[in-house]
């Protein structure tokens, strides 16, 4: 995964409590990262639906469904793509030993604990919302979190 997914996902649970789009500046200087590196990011969240971006003064980013319906798959899958993890390229088919391709009508050991991997992981992230962090944030800074967020949010 590239630091684009953890930029934003941190970006989703900030967008999940604030009160009025955040533009990208705000959430640039709020984790301390690239401007630009990080618009690029917000484009591919908006070019998969998950957030929008809103023009004029209170211009910004803004989640485009319940943070309880934006899952961390969703998130990675907008960032770094659907693709697999592990792309199978048959080595066993090569070498001075190769399997002869008529041999190897299923997948090899390594590709299927690989795709049993790949599957569990996708399960996982899945089964994580964007809400869930949120409460795990609480949990592990404290309930005035967010407000104080909010706070240095607002326009002022």
């Amino acid at each position: 995964m590239t630091e684009g997914v953890e930029w934003a996902v941190h970006c989703c649970v900030v967008l999940s409590q604030a009160v009025e789009p955040v533009s990208a500046a705000q959430l640039a200087e709020l984790h301390g990262v690239s401007k630009t590196y990080l618009a690029k990011h917000l484009q591919q969240l908006s070019r998969a639906g998950l957030v929008r971006s809103t023009r004029g003064r209170v211009g910004g980013y803004e989640l485009t469904r319940a943070a309880a319906k934006v899952s961390l798959l969703d998130i990675v899958e907008a960032v770094d793509g659907p693709e697999p993890a592990f792309r199978c390229t048959e080595i066993r088919q090569r070498g001075p030993l190769a399997t002869p391709p008529e041999k190897c009508l299923k997948p090899c050991g390594v590709a299927r604990a690989m795709g049993a991997a790949e599957q569990a992981w996708r399960r996982s992230l899945a089964s994580v919302s964007v809400d869930d962090l949120a409460g795990s944030v609480v949990r592990d800074n404290g309930a005035g979190t967010f407000d104080a967020l909010r706070g240095w949010l607002a326009p002022g």
